[in-house]
């Protein structure tokens, strides 16, 4: 007894099974994360050094080269980068994907223990943390106050909304931008400093010994054991201006003698602009796990109950990276319904009866809302992956249905009652379903399991569709066939003869007949067709992703080096207001000084959705910008971002700094004289002004003036002492650090540096008395890669195909004719294409290799498979024709509509190379005989897949709801090699299916000549 009629004569069992699946799916539905895409866990450890007045040469040769050395014993490392600007040094070390996080962290941790010796002495030790928060800033908000200060309410920031947010669940991190910091500063007067023989240093030693806590041992007093704590009573700036400072004579000062003492924020590197206007916001990244829109959604609710406890105090949201995802999830959802109900009114088209079309019906619910139960359990999310595996398939889901109920239908035509039908339709059609659906399966699996950044994201994939496909093959064998048999109604039977074949069907027969007359010349026609295909593809322009409209315009501002904090805020403040006059900016958000550098700004236009109103798309504003941002004199401004999808970039990477910088010079000039190039710019940047201070090492000697003592003295009356020795006074809810300095306006005087004292053996002398200056220039960032110093130049695409601007770039001379010691290395968004093609190279070739597999171990044979193979290729045209119509590239998207398409063509080939091998075997028909009949019975169910398949993907084609370029492209592939392989295969797997039976009968001839029981010699000699 099969499935399938267990399942009519005991139908409670498997009505009970699906029951408790679909309730479990619903509470998984409920449950699944929401976001974008699936989180990339690559484990990720961060490594930062801090040496404040520390150039980026300095630390590159102190710092950065002695830790690489160290991090670069680890096993299993993916990439060692850093990143060195000006008094910070930022190693990131990222792992392959088998790499536990625990372990990552422990191994950096001890890597950097042992070359803790190596270090400057003065340098905290380096911090090291994990990456564990993932992509960029979910939302952003600015606040403001009816009563506060900009130090107030920065403070109000940190403190109040920072720890009510972070409570909240999946919230990863709050980071302020704009605002102070506050601090408490002592602006020494140099002039009095010389005149007493003090210097910026040993004021800021003197306080830091007067106001430092410290723990002073236990005593017991009436029995009780107590600890002892000596404290200091400062609390303000007048206390800390009545500190007595000692001098050398041993005559005792207060600090206001020499100086003023400021309680106020602290020289700002940062600055926030909200439509032109600066302001103190805050942004929000979520931990990795955590559903974006879930944490989104409890973030604004947190917020809107905060706010309601603060009269005066206003936050609102000005930009987010949400919107985007939840229109995708609604466009999916819609899409999913809608292409549900497509797929089920093709099948009442053809089958023109209703309770037939609702028993198919029901394998679309039953196969997709398990799913979910499945996705939860496996930890899935419903992202855009997962959401595409759904849309996608859903057209399939429905396909074994369709066979089995198609089948049916054709008994009851016969006259069968409902019973009988129902079970000599499964018991007939058994093995086409099963080889279908774990064709499908061996098609979808090997997506899973691809390695690096594809397997992270295909993951999911494999296994969404796997499960979907497999729980379509249950109802198909479980459900179908008993709600048929006790739904369906018997059909009236005449005595009047079967209807005639339509001429349609007469004309497809005739055709096949010629095929299988001529099959060698139908095989040369389909590879004809194949090679037209290779043909269409060399024309195809390739990309990583196709652009999508995000909601949002990025550029990225930078100015020369040297330059301002002003500076970059007055081009932010110009950029600003060009973007506001476009229509659907709804806000322009402004980090001036981002991540600390005041040469860099990162500028973020919220557009209000596609569906909420007529504006142009992002593409054409990110046109218009560029076109009006040509000619903006003195900075280099890239429209999309440095992480952009529509950038590309070419990296470099040597130990000689000289020759990397003329190569990549030359890079830039050659592109720039290109006409499909946009705007170009590297990371090396411009050379940084620097003042060297050169010891005479005689004249230091005789004075007994140490390098240390310079460099002490200028650190601090420059920038301020380590932050681990700056002083610090107890506040009840915080700690102020007290700096120690000279006033802005001296530090900027050059004959204040030269006049700077220094300590030496007799007191104190001016610094120009044992140095020598020299102004010139240096790196303002240092890049590097796994040990090697790197550059990297930006293109940008101008939204062309990548595949296009790749091959003008690897055309260039300088690129060819790289120095010795200088090469190209594959990084950014092209080295995630090239591991994304190679990838997806070896999920199609396994999957080729699966199905072959399992159509051996179905059919016990190993030619007559190759007959089905043999529509994979021919599926490939129609969907590299409909890409280049439509205008779409190869990219992402439609490589996995070309991994779709090879398990839909095989299941057509199935049914009809199934049923050939059964009519053959059963009923003693030749070859063609056996292939006609399968054709004028299975070339019925073949179309109607095929067609509910289409009408399943035509929203997603058509773009309806909200636009999407990735989902669109992914159908139109799918539709276009639906239409060719299923004309084609049609004709061209009966003329195959000849061909290889042919070849069977030649192979064993020779055998059966060997194996006849009347010979008398044995085959093999004994």
């Amino acid at each position: 007894m099969n499935a399938s009629t267990w399942a009519i004569k005991r139908p409670i069992p498997p009505i009970l099974f699906f029951m408790l699946f679909c309730i479990a799916g619903l509470i998984g539905f409920n449950k699944l994360a929401v976001q974008h895409l699936p989180d990339l866990d690559y484990p990720t450890v961060i490594v930062t050094a801090s040496l404040p007045g520390a150039t980026p040469t300095t630390l590159e040769n102190e710092v950065t080269r002695p830790l690489e050395d160290g991090l670069s014993t680890i096993a299993q490392i993916k990439h060692i980068s850093s990143e060195i600007t000006n008094g910070t040094s930022v190693t990131t070390v990222t792992f392959n994907l088998e790499k536990s996080s625990l372990q990552a962290i422990t191994d950096v941790r001890n890597a950097v223990e042992q070359k803790k010796s190596l270090l400057p002495t003065a340098m905290q030790d380096p911090s090291i943390s994990n990456v564990t928060t993932s992509g960029g800033a979910l939302l952003t908000f600015v606040v403001d106050s009816d009563y506060m200060s900009e130090a107030e309410l920065s403070w109000f920031v940190d403190n109040d909304i920072t720890k009510r947010l972070l409570s909240v669940s999946g919230v990863g991190e709050v980071t302020r931008i704009g605002g102070v910091d506050r601090e408490i500063r002592i602006e020494l007067d140099p002039s009095l400093l010389g005149s007493l023989g003090l210097t910026a240093a040993d004021v800021s030693a003197q306080v830091k010994k007067i106001i430092e806590e410290h723990p002073s041992g236990k005593v017991n007093l009436g029995n009780y054991e107590q600890s002892i704590r000596t404290v200091s009573s400062v609390k303000s700036k007048q206390d800390i201006a009545s500190l007595p400072i000692t001098l050398s004579d041993g005559r005792v000062i207060k600090i206001s003698q020499i100086g003023r003492v400021i309680d106020g924020g602290a020289e700002p590197t940062s600055l926030a602009l909200v439509d032109g206007t600066e302001a103190v916001t805050f942004q929000i990244k979520r931990s990795q796990g955590f559903s974006e829109v879930g944490v989104a959604e409890r973030v604004r609710e947190e917020v809107k109950h905060f706010t309601a406890g603060y009269s005066g105090v206003t936050i609102k949201e000005i930009n987010n990276t949400i919107t985007p995802v939840e229109d995708n999830y609604k466009a999916a959802m819609s899409t999913l319904y809608e292409g549900a109900v497509l797929a089920v009114l093709a099948v009442f088209m053809f089958l023109r009866d209703v309770r037939a079309t609702l028993v198919a019906a029901v394998a679309l619910p039953l196969s997709i809302i398990p799913t979910f139960a499945l996705m939860w359990v496996l930890d899935f999310q419903l992202n855009s992956i997962t959401l595409l595996s759904l849309t996608l398939i859903i057209g399939v889901l429905v396909d074994d249905a369709i066979v089995e109920i198609e089948n049916i239908e054709r008994h009851l035509a016969l006259g069968a009652t409902p019973l009988k039908a129902a079970m000599e339709a499964a018991n007939e059609i058994g093995l086409a379903v099963i080889a279908t659906s774990f064709t499908l399966i061996a098609v979808f699996l090997p997506t899973a399991f691809m390695s690096g950044m594809a397997g992270s994201f295909f993951k999911q994939f494999g296994w969404t569709a796997s499960i979907a496909v497999f729980f379509s093959l249950l109802v198909a064998r479980l459900l179908t066939p008993m709600m048929a048999a006790y739904f369906m109604k018997s059909h009236k039977v005449s005595d009047k003869p079967l209807p005639k074949d339509s001429a349609l069907k007469q004309s497809y027969i005739r055709l096949v007949e010629k095929s299988l007359n001529n099959p060698l010349k139908t095989m040369l026609v389909a590879l004809g067709f194949f090679v037209a295909s290779f043909v269409i593809l060399m024309t195809l322009p390739t990309n990583f992703v196709d652009a999508e409209d995000k909601n949002q315009v990025i550029l990225q501002i930078e100015t020369p080096p040297g330059a301002t904090l002003p500076k970059i805020v007055s081009v932010a403040k110009q950029v600003s207001s060009l973007l506001q006059k476009y229509e659907g900016v709804t806000s322009v958000f402004v980090e001036a000084g981002e991540g600390g550098d005041v040469t860099k700004a990162r500028v973020i236009a919220q557009l209000y959705p596609l569906t909420q109103g007529e504006r142009m798309t992002q593409q054409e504003i990110e046109a218009d910008v560029r076109q009006s941002l040509v000619n903006f004199p003195g900075v280099r401004i890239s429209v999309g971002g440095t992480n952009s999808a529509q950038q590309l970039s070419v990296m470099l990477v040597g130990e000689d700094s000289k020759l990397l910088t003329n190569s990549i010079n030359n890079i830039v000039t050659e592109l720039k004289q290109h006409p499909l190039i946009g705007s170009v710019r590297t990371s090396a940047g411009a050379q940084t002004p620097e003042v060297l201070v050169k010891p005479d090492y005689a004249k230091a000697a005789a004075l007994g003036v140490s390098v240390d003592a310079i460099s002490n003295a200028l650190r601090v009356g420059y920038v301020g002492d380590f932050e681990q020795y700056l002083p610090r006074i107890n506040l009840p809810s915080r700690q102020l650090y007290v700096k120690t300095q000279l006033p802005l306006d001296e530090r900027s005087q050059f004959s204040v540096l030269r006049n700077a004292l220094v300590e030496g053996r007799e007191g104190l002398i001016p610094l120009s008395a044992v140095a020598d200056f020299e102004v010139t220039g240096g790196p303002a960032r240092i890049e590097r890669l796994d040990r090697y110093r790197s550059v990297t130049v930006y293109v940008d695409t101008l939204n062309k195909p990548m595949g296009e601007i790749s091959k003008v770039v690897n055309s260039l001379d300088a690129l060819k004719q790289l120095p010795p010691g200088v090469r190209q290395v594959t990084s950014g968004t092209a080295e995630q294409q090239q591991e994304l093609f190679s990838g997806f190279g070896f999920a199609m070739l396994a999957g080729v290799l699966c199905v072959y597999t399992v159509l051996v171990l179905l059919f016990h044979d190993f030619l007559q498979p190759l007959t089905i193979l043999v529509a994979l290729p021919l599926s490939a045209g129609g969907a590299f024709a409909g890409l280049a119509i439509t205008g779409h590239s190869l990219s992402l998207s439609s490589l996995i509509g070309l991994i779709m398409l090879m398990g839909i063509v095989s299941k057509n080939s199935i049914l009809l190379v199934e049923f050939a091998i059964m009519s053959k075997a059963e009923f003693g028909l030749t070859s063609k005989e056996a292939i006609l009949d399968a054709c004028r019975k299975r070339a019925r169910p073949v179309i109607m897949t095929t067609f509910a398949m289409v009408a399943g993907m035509l929203p997603m084609a058509m773009q309806l709801g909200v636009p999407s370029a990735f989902r669109s492209a992914m159908a139109i592939a799918v539709i276009g090699g639906l239409i060719t392989s299923t004309a084609l295969s049609l004709v061209v797997v009966p003329a195959m299916y000849i061909v290889i039976d042919r070849l069977k009968q030649r192979i064993k001839r020779p055998l059966t000549k060997h194996t006849d029981v009347g010979h008398t010699k044995p085959l093999v000699a004994e």
